[in-house]
């Protein structure tokens, strides 16, 4: 993949990639129509397709922020038209790298060394490139390590990316603006701590060691003294990610332990730690054959608060949803529904709501589940489908879910997301958790 060898880094030159990326999207809506004069029974793909290709290839060139939103989007299976998704996935751990020129100039201003006078060997070729920063591989003490570097400009164009991207956002999600600010708030906060490696590095040490005892899972050892606000040093894992690891058709065994291993390591840190590793997406795991897992990358920790907690884990109880009064009670503590809302709103989307609850909640409320049931998941992406064209929900002039949900649903369906590609038939009943609580066994730490 081509290397880049600069990043705007000024607001006025990353505003000028949006606005030459929107006359093209524009022209792209020109050509369609026109197509479309010709020949009414032309569909939309053509255009999702050229829409996707530019939008991500100044996103893919600006790095930061603005791609991590098209990260985010990708994960969403069924939010997106698929050329967008397919495209937008790239983000996830194939972006194009940066230039050795300016990873030794990272090293030189954070570090004050280059990394030959860091380390035994360093690989100025990058070996995955993603939203935020990249990983090089290097050698010190006889070990395989990577070094995850960011790219310059990430930390101090967060707020100004958001205010650009926001309109592409709105547009290809066909979401009101008025629900975009609430959740851009959330956005925000999340991104500028990821752009806070210190911050990362401090997680990753906690979060990986209260972890530990998870079986199957592996994570790497860090280097406070080969890091800075802007390179972290860990061990180098093994490992594939998702998508070649099931191009060597791995047995059902494998997949199984990989996917109750990753069921084991969410649930753990959302109902004990009350904090969860808020990224799940496949670039952040690396899966082997003997069915263990390797996890990295704790720059995205959503904490969650208690209040939230103890609501969105009621909805999996159906005794308590049964109950009118502590339904409308919980919905309305998690912003689902306002008090502002007529009882006609309040009938017509709690009902909505709970549909939507029942499919999502049903692994939670099993002993076992199979989540390589695509008919499980054709009903959740064709439910999203049908709410996503309700005229009702399209017109709201509220946004419906507390801030916390977002990261909370986005975690969740990364998760899910993962569990359908392996086809994973794991253990997923309420007394998994508090097994793994009790046990507390130490697992392998490299």
């Amino acid at each position: 993949m081509k290397e880049q060898s600069n990043i705007p880094t000024t607001k006025v030159e990353r505003a000028g990639r949006f606005v030459t990326t929107g006359l093209k999207v524009g022209t792209n809506y020109i050509k369609h129509y026109t197509r479309k004069l010709m020949d009414p029974s032309i569909n939309k793909d053509a255009l999702h397709e050229d829409n996707a290709a530019d939008i991500y290839d100044t996103l893919s060139s600006l790095k930061g922020s603005a791609l991590k939103v098209a990260q985010m989007l990708s994960m969403d299976k069924g939010m997106l038209p698929k050329a967008y998704s397919d495209k937008f996935a790239m983000s996830q751990y194939s972006a194009p790298p940066l230039s050795g020129p300016l990873v030794i100039n990272t090293f030189m201003k954070t570090l004050g060394q280059s990394p030959t006078q860091l380390y035994d060997k360093f690989e100025l070729k990058a070996a995955n490139a993603a939203s935020i920063g990249q990983v090089h591989k290097a050698w010190k003490w006889g070990n395989p390590l990577a070094v995850k570097i960011q790219y310059p400009g990430v930390a101090n164009s967060v707020k100004s990316d958001l205010r650009l991207v926001k309109p592409f956002a709105i547009r290809i999600v066909g979401m009101n603006e008025v629900d975009m600010d609430k959740y851009f708030d959330e956005i925000e906060s999340k991104l500028l701590e990821e752009t806070d490696y210190k911050l990362e590095l401090q997680r990753s040490v906690e979060l990986s060691g209260q972890c530990a005892h998870i079986p199957n899972l592996v994570f790497p050892g860090y280097y406070p003294a080969l890091s800075s606000d802007r390179i972290i040093t860990m061990d180098w894992l093994e490992g594939q990610h998702l998508k070649e690891f099931l191009l060597q058709n791995p047995s059902q065994e494998a997949r199984n332990k990989i996917g109750q291993a990753l069921w084991d390591f969410y649930q753990f840190q959302v109902h004990q730690l009350r904090k969860v590793h808020a990224d799940p997406h496949p670039g952040n795991f690396l899966m082997r054959e003997d069915g263990t897992v390797g996890i990295f990358d704790f720059g995205c920790v959503k904490e969650i608060p208690e209040h939230f907690y103890v609501n969105y884990f009621k909805l999996v109880d159906k005794e308590i949803l049964k109950d009118e009064v502590q339904r409308r009670e919980i919905y309305t503590n998690l912003e689902m529904i306002h008090p502002t809302d007529t009882e006609k709103e309040i009938t017509f989307f709690s009902g909505l709501f709970q549909q939507m609850i029942d499919l999502l909640t049903l692994p939670f409320t099993q002993e076992r589940f199979d989540f390589g049931n695509e008919a499980y998941f054709r009903e959740i992406y064709d439910y999203m489908d049908y709410l996503y064209g309700l005229k009702e929900i399209k017109e709201s002039k509220v946004a419906r879910g507390s801030r916390h949900s977002l990261y909370i649903n986005r975690t969740y369906f990364g998760l899910y997301s993962i569990l359908s590609d392996l086809k994973a038939d794991i253990i997923t009943g309420p007394h998994r958790i508090a097994d793994l609580m009790a046990e507390q066994t130490p697992a392998t730490v490299y």
